[in-house]
């Protein structure tokens, strides 16, 4: 067999189903046996961006690992963006490119870049094959490696000789042997029974749990744990999902747009239980403010995130549910008691509001509301980046994992559609909505011809007001009302000081995404006032293909509530 087919049968005894991609000169080779594969879907996308952020949304849907399939040069570095944004959320994907000729690397040849060097700090792992030798053991290592322990992305670089090679006695291995990684499942029992103790005697615990849960399959055992002991849980952005929004003791999210009770409880507590979360900046805010009354317990299977970012007093190395399971039978009881019943008080005094809409304007919060009510419970709702990622995450009511798809260490615009793509095409039986902005949309807006030409029925829901949201509300709230280059229909006609909304601003729409999506081959529908609303949504949701929903909405909206960036949690902005 040559590397081609070597690689081809790989990716079958490894469960792949599906790759996305784009082709170029070298990976021919790959393609050419692609071209009689049945096994293995390819979805051309339009651009590579999308094509690793299509593996990154099929993985986070599935729980499996997604695949990307790219040539060298151009084709490889567009997929930079797509891996680091899997690094920092923690998602498992394998990246494959192309390389040129193997005697030709260094020699700044047609299309070569470094791809071994670029990806050395976004990637759990990267490979460069310049053996043919060495290609089964590396496929196998590179599935074993983003999936197990913390999963994360890899990248495989493949000169076009090792594609073209061939090896006799070819077998792909039944294992794996890495010397130096062995990620630990179990955690150490004496550290769990301290944590089981300082449980049992916390007058103010609370569990602060995030996308660790949902990666290890734990959403159960969490459940179970807040059940017996009736802890007070906030969860983080990529957590969304594990604990039912419904839940009694569930506080929200935390964090520089989490809720106030959320902030309030981690500023209050005396014992944080910590799971499965990487203390990212945006929910600690100064990190010597951060919890200053508690012990701090966390949970992780990367002992590289404990200690890292906050002092920890009580380490447990392992896997979430694993780690659950043990700590669940060593607890006692708890019933609520006065820190319970504050907590409540929180949410009752500080819930989430905003000022509703009239005939003339949509408030982008009452949308998500609206989406809320006519999506069904195993809906997966992938968001894009900015105001209309924060509104998704505070109004939206999640009950299962794996149903809120977002990119969130990177913050990674444009993440929103191919995600969606990799989702639907991952979980055919679910309904699959995508809410984006304007802004992001335009970003991989390409891949609306993807969705139709490939029938992918992504449900896409844009929140338009017509400025880069997220960046306007901080030139809103702390740079003087100076709107510079965030209004998406600034021309030349407008004022020197674009303050919004004026006569001078362009009438039309520009882009006219309804007409952007017809060109496309997709339904495109628009509201802009408050009774269309409804309309849309029930005729866009009940569509049985793509389709693109547009809700022109109040500009001037911002996201609330807010913790300002470098101030303690306790600095809470409630907006109007």
């Amino acid at each position: 067999m040559n590397g081609a087919e070597i690689l081809i049968d790989g990716l079958k005894k490894e469960g792949v189903d599906t790759i996305f991609g784009y082709p170029g000169g070298v990976v021919i080779p790959i393609f050419d046996v692609l071209y009689s594969c049945r096994e293995i879907k390819f979805l051309l996308t339009r651009h590579e961006q999308g094509a690793v952020h299509a593996a990154d949304g099929y993985a986070r849907a599935t729980g499996k690992v997604g695949v990307a399939l790219v040539t060298s040069g151009p084709g490889a570095t567009n997929t930079i963006t797509g891996i680091a944004t899997a690094k920092l959320d923690s998602s498992p994907i394998v990246v494959i490119s192309g390389q040129v000729h193997t005697n030709n690397i260094g020699t700044d040849a047609f299309q070569e870049t470094d791809m071994f060097g670029l990806t050395r700090s976004i990637c759990k792992h990267n490979y460069l094959v310049k053996n043919i030798l060495d290609l089964p053991h590396v496929l196998k290592e590179a599935f074993y490696i983003a999936r197990s322990g913390r999963p994360g992305p890899v990248s495989i670089d493949i000169p076009v000789d090792v594609a073209t090679a061939k090896l006799k006695n070819y077998n792909y291995p039944d294992d794996v042997k890495l010397p130096g990684y062995k990620p630990v499942l179990r955690g150490n029992p004496m550290q769990i029974e301290k944590l089981a103790r300082a449980i049992n005697v916390a007058q103010k615990p609370l569990l602060y749990t995030g996308g660790g849960i949902v990666s290890a399959g734990a959403s159960e055992e969490l459940r179970q744990l807040i059940d017996k002991t009736q802890i007070p849980v906030v969860v983080t952005l990529m957590g969304l999902g594990s604990v039912p929004h419904n839940h009694p003791c569930f506080l929200g999210m935390p964090g520089m747009h989490g809720r106030v009770a959320a902030n309030k409880a981690l500023v209050e507590c005396d014992l944080l239980i910590a799971i499965g979360v990487r203390f990212d900046d945006r929910i600690t805010g100064p990190r010597h403010t951060f919890v200053p009354n508690a012990t701090v317990a966390h949970i992780d299977i990367d002992p590289a995130e404990i200690g890292k970012n906050v002092r920890t007093h009580i380490p447990v190395v392992g896997n979430a549910k694993d780690v659950l399971k043990d700590l669940i039978e060593k607890v006692k009881p708890r019933v609520k008691n006065s820190w319970n019943e504050r907590t409540e008080y929180w949410e009752e005094k500080y819930p989430l509001t905003y000022k509703k809409s009239d005939e003339e304007t949509i408030s982008p919060q009452f949308v998500i509301e609206r989406v809320n009510k006519f999506a069904g419970p195993e809906t997966i709702v992938v968001t894009d980046v900015g105001q209309n990622q924060m509104w998704t995450a505070l109004y939206y009511h999640y009950c299962q994992p794996r149903k809120f798809l977002s990119s969130g260490g990177l913050g990674t615009m444009g993440f929103g559609l191919p995600a969606a793509m990799g989702a639907a095409l991952g979980k055919p039986e679910n309904q699959v909505i995508c809410i984006s902005g304007d802004g992001g949309i335009q970003m991989n807006i390409q891949e609306l011809a993807t969705c139709a030409i490939n029938r992918i029925p992504v449900k896409l829901i844009v929140i338009n007001n017509f400025y880069l949201g997220m960046v306007r509300q901080w030139q809103d709230l702390f740079w003087d009302k100076k709107y510079s280059q965030v209004c998406l229909l600034h021309s030349p006609d407008c004022p020197d000081e674009c303050r919004g909304p004026n006569e001078n601003c362009p009438p039309q729409y520009l882009p006219d995404l309804v007409k952007v999506a017809e060109a496309n081959g997709l339904p495109g529908y628009r509201a802009t006032s408050f009774s269309e609303v409804d309309e849309v949504l029930k005729k866009g949701l009940a569509h049985d293909g793509p389709v693109l929903m547009e809700f022109v909405v109040n500009r001037l909206e911002n996201v609330f509530p807010m913790v300002s960036a470098g101030k303690p949690l306790s600095d809470i902005m409630m907006g109007d």
